[in-house]
């Protein structure tokens, strides 16, 4: 029992004769700085009092201190019906909605915790490279050409600027840019060639192409055309630059770049910054699946669930039967191009052709336009899945939220993405490590363990990177110390929020909102 006469008036919050809804002129008195429950039978009017009556007015109370203009925009408030409400402090409801169907919402996301994590990494993570295991390095220009003068003194060298890597296209304009600009030799996919005018490369293939910036002997008396060089390769390169040995054509080419790069391989990342650990950003989630750790596989057995049909009398049971329409089309002109036709049964087309019809041709055909609206003409045909994958991606993701499908999805199978191995970023962004961790791997742990991690890496780093992430780990353990408090330790932050029972649901919304800190609030 609570002594109300023990209670002084700026200590507690009084609700005087509340009739809202069936509340029958209710005076109730609660202490602050305490936790007081409301309990009671179904429909004795615990929701209406501390809902209806309490939050209510104190959503009002707020919202009167707005503008005349925004109180406009926000629509009035009715007064809750009640005689009197006094000692009532900002109030906060956390209220017991329904569970989020968002299939990128996860307890890191909605509890932040995942969004310090991010920030840290990206301030004091070592990055790895993903060939071959090797710490990524980055230079100044001071150091690249110091390196220079140690490693291939007495040596001749040519210093490149990559400019093309493994990318298709002729490249006509661009060599013929750098040939007027005086530039005399490119290196095309490993070998040197000049410069001539009308000069274009195979469009249809690979390349990579290297810009000879100077071939020059490394001694000490050539330093300043050496740094010269240095700095016209990174400005040509993108902040990336390659050195060959002139004299030993059998030598690996050097690496070296103003961005983290593999010294070995060449390969480099951009530099790290918090979206770059987001799959919820284009800059970090895989692109296989977007970020959402599953892909969709179409199921061949479903997409042919009679093999005795042609395609004309449906065969195929997402198109259904013979329209006159492209797809139609073209799948005729690929059964043409086997020797069949619209009106062979599945099961006796061959193998090939089966495989045409689901993953495309590139050769072009022949496409007959029986309406005769269009005249004949010859297309490529890139499949059925290709037609069919992101349709139904796209309807399986509408599900996840609870909305409406279309039936491409109902042909579509959710496996754990191959790319990304269900953690939902980008091969680069998980070659990020703190003390042999990544990300998906701290996201993956309980949080009782993630918390233990955190509590025992400062001594474990630098003395650099103790101080940039000191501030970062105390935000970190204050959030997940509340987490492990509302009893949700056996959890994880990559569980994915529509998983959970509304009971967790609600518990992460409060630990969220003790997270902020505020003081002198009303939580209901």
């Amino acid at each position: 029992m609570i002594d109300n006469a023990a209670i002084q008036p700026q200590d507690r919050l009084e609700v005087i004769g509340a009739r809202v809804n069936n509340l029958k002129n209710i005076d109730v008195t609660i202490p602050h700085d305490s936790l007081t429950v409301i309990t009671g039978l179904s429909g004795s009017g615990k929701s209406s009092l501390a809902f209806d009556t309490i939050y209510a007015e104190g959503q009002r109370r707020y919202i009167e201190t707005f503008s005349s203009y925004a109180r406009g925009m926000l629509g009035a408030l009715q007064r809750p019906d009640v005689d009197k409400v006094s000692g009532l402090n900002p109030v906060i409801a956390i209220e017991q909605k329904t569970v989020n169907r968002n299939p990128r919402s996860t307890i890191g996301t909605t509890t932040e915790v995942y969004d310090f994590l991010r920030l840290l990494f990206a301030r004091i993570a070592e990055a790895r490279s993903y060939l071959s295991g090797l710490p990524m390095i980055k230079y100044t220009s001071g150091q690249i050409v110091d390196l220079l003068l140690n490693l291939y003194s007495g040596k001749r060298v040519a210093i490149l600027a990559p400019l093309v890597k493994n990318r298709k296209g002729h490249y006509k304009e661009l060599l013929d840019s750098l040939r007027r600009k005086g530039y005399l030799r490119v290196r095309v996919d490993g070998e040197m060639r000049e410069l001539t005018m009308g000069m274009k490369l195979d469009r249809y293939r690979n390349h990579s192409i290297e810009l000879v910036i100077d071939r020059i002997k490394v001694v000490g008396q050539e330093r300043d055309r050496i740094a010269d060089t240095v700095t016209e390769a990174l400005r040509q390169g993108d902040k990336e630059l390659m050195v060959l040995d002139v004299d030993d054509p059998e030598a690996r080419p050097s690496y070296y770049s103003q961005h983290l790069m593999d010294p070995e391989n060449g390969i480099s990342y951009p530099e790290p910054a918090p979206h770059t650990f987001s799959f919820n950003s284009p800059q970090g989630a895989c692109p296989h699946c977007n970020g959402l750790g599953y892909a969709f596989a179409i199921d061949h057995d479903k997409i042919f669930p009679d093999r005795t049909k042609s395609v004309r009398n449906g065969a195929i049971a997402p198109l259904g039967k013979y329209q006159s329409k492209m797809i139609f089309w073209q799948l005729a002109a690929v059964l043409e191009a086997h020797g069949f036709s619209l009106d062979t049964p599945v099961a006796d087309l061959s193998e090939e052709t089966v495989t045409d019809m689901l993953y495309g041709t590139t050769q072009p055909l022949y496409i007959n336009n029986e309406g005769g609206a269009i005249s004949n003409y010859k297309l490529a045909f890139d499949g059925l899945l290709r037609y069919l994958e992101p349709e139904a991606a796209a309807d399986a993701e509408g599900e996840e939220r609870g909305g409406k499908t279309d039936s491409a999805s109902r042909f579509a199978s959710r496996i754990v993405c191959p790319e990304c191995g269900g953690r939902r970023l980008r091969r680069e962004s998980l070659c990020f490590f703190i003390n042999d961790r990544n990300i998906a791997d701290l996201a993956r742990m309980d949080i009782v363990e993630l918390h233990k991690w955190i509590s025992d890496l400062e001594p474990r780093l630098s003395p650099t990177q103790a101080i940039i992430g000191r501030e970062i780990l105390k935000e970190i353990r204050t959030r997940l110390s509340f987490l492990i408090d509302v009893g949700l330790g056996y959890l994880s932050l990559d569980r994915n929020s529509a998983t959970l029972s509304g009971g967790e649901s609600q518990r992460i919304r409060l630990a969220t909102q003790i997270g902020s800190e505020l003081v002198n609030v009303l939580y209901i």
